[in-house]
């Protein structure tokens, strides 16, 4: 039974202020309680007015207590706020009544090793994890192992780990494939390789990226969900693989994932469309 509700609204956005008000009210008229600006493990659900990145800042803490995430679009994109505004009273009701389905999301775990007095630091990601440089004109090379054994070399601006959720973020605007939510894989892009035959590479979820920050990697940075930012140091290793169990995201009950695809990507209807 939903019971109380974590309320995440985007940061200085009029539009999801006044909604949010709106909704807190309706969500209180029937009894749900309601806590705004962060995520009360206590909550029955986390509802999200906002857009893309709005959701990714909270989707790991949804992850970690287990909560069913509900986007309500109210940015630019909306492949992961897949509810459009025009259709929030719908949801809102279907949530009340438990009538919601959910789609289970893959999730990363990315941990950094050999960092001061802390044995690791443990980040979780929805789309994908980053590994770039800070500044401009200077080409940084990451070598990268799978399950222990050497992979590559990747020369160029970067690396972007993703999952299939994130396939169609920075993974997409990378020249990385387009893979189906429900597709469990790590797909490894590099950011502007400096070889041609620097290609994208799905592994399988049950593999562990590895990668060694080495001498003459000075100035380079872990992005998380275009969220967190870490500045990696030599010596430092990153281990990224697929988290045990699954992000609970709240599914449209209009619109599939292809829709969505073709709504976002301006892809023709076609015959039948």
């Amino acid at each position: 039974m939903i019971r109380s509700v974590s309320l995440i609204i985007k940061h200085g956005a009029e539009l999801p202020r006044k909604m949010g008000k709106v909704l807190s009210a309706r969500l209180k008229a029937h009894g749900i309680s309601v806590t705004a600006g962060d995520v009360d493990p206590a909550s029955s659900a986390v509802i999200v007015l906002g857009g893309d990145g709005t959701l990714l800042h909270v989707a790991g803490k949804a992850y970690l207590y287990g909560l069913p995430l509900l986007g309500i679009n109210m940015g630019a994109l909306g492949f992961l706020t897949e509810i459009p505004m025009e259709e929030m009273d719908a949801a809102i009701d279907d949530l009340v009544a438990e009538r919601f389905e959910l789609d289970r999301r893959t999730m990363l775990s990315v941990k950094l090793m050999g960092y001061g007095e802390c044995p690791a630091l443990q980040y979780y990601a929805l789309n994908e994890a980053v590994i770039t440089k800070r500044s401009l004109g200077r080409i940084i090379s990451i070598p990268a192992r799978a399950n222990g054994l050497f992979l590559t070399t990747y020369r160029g601006d970067g690396l972007i780990i993703s999952t299939s959720t994130g396939s169609t973020a920075y993974n997409l605007s990378a020249g990385g494939p387009i893979l189906h939510p429900a597709t469990e894989a790590l797909i490894l892009t590099p950011i502007c390789p400096f070889a041609l035959n620097a290609r994208p590479l799905i592994l399988p979820p049950d593999m562990e990226v590895s990668i060694d920050i080495q001498k003459g990697q000075d100035g380079t940075i872990l992005i998380i969900d275009g969220q967190t930012h870490y500045d990696l140091k030599v010596g430092g290793r990153i281990e990224i693989k697929k988290a045990a169990g699954y992000l609970k995201l709240v599914r449209s009950p209009s619109r599939d994932y292809f829709m969505i695809l073709r709504e976002k990507l301006g892809w023709a209807k076609g015959v039948g469309g």
